[in-house]
């Protein structure tokens, strides 16, 4: 079992603490354990609807947290393929389980490309520590 102060090795990041996750045709999207451990509480997540369309660099929904709203963006463009209802329904899951039952959508993207450019997860946890 991994620990949890460890980035899944098979998810890519950004700097604003987006993972992305290949998953055969669709990249699952949440934020990291860092992000979750900084926002505190999660109290609300709003996602846009299955089927919106995406570009790259936009918004795919929002979390919010006793301390903060945070938008959520996308390093690819394509369509929303499904909205994860469990997190909407119960948001605590993006502090205890935010690469698992935490993720917020699954995007169906034009080209996955562009996540080559983005941090492993080794070099994700060295820049943001937890603890």
């Amino acid at each position: 079992m991994t620990t949890p102060t460890m980035s899944p090795s098979n998810c890519r990041f950004t700097d604003s603490h987006e993972w992305f996750r290949v998953e055969g045709d669709v990249v699952v999207v949440g934020i990291t354990q860092f992000a979750a451990n900084e926002l505190t509480d999660v109290t609300f997540v709003g996602m846009k609807p299955t089927g919106t369309t995406i570009a790259t660099g936009s918004s795919v929904g929002e979390v919010e947290s006793v301390k903060t709203t945070s938008d959520v963006y996308s390093v690819l463009a394509g369509a929303i393929v499904e909205v994860n209802e469990v997190v909407a329904k119960d948001p605590s899951l993006v502090n205890s389980d935010p690469f698992g039952k935490g993720w917020l959508v699954k995007l169906k993207a034009a080209d996955v490309a562009g996540l080559s450019a983005l941090m492993d997860a080794q070099t994700y946890d060295a820049k943001h520590p937890l603890g």
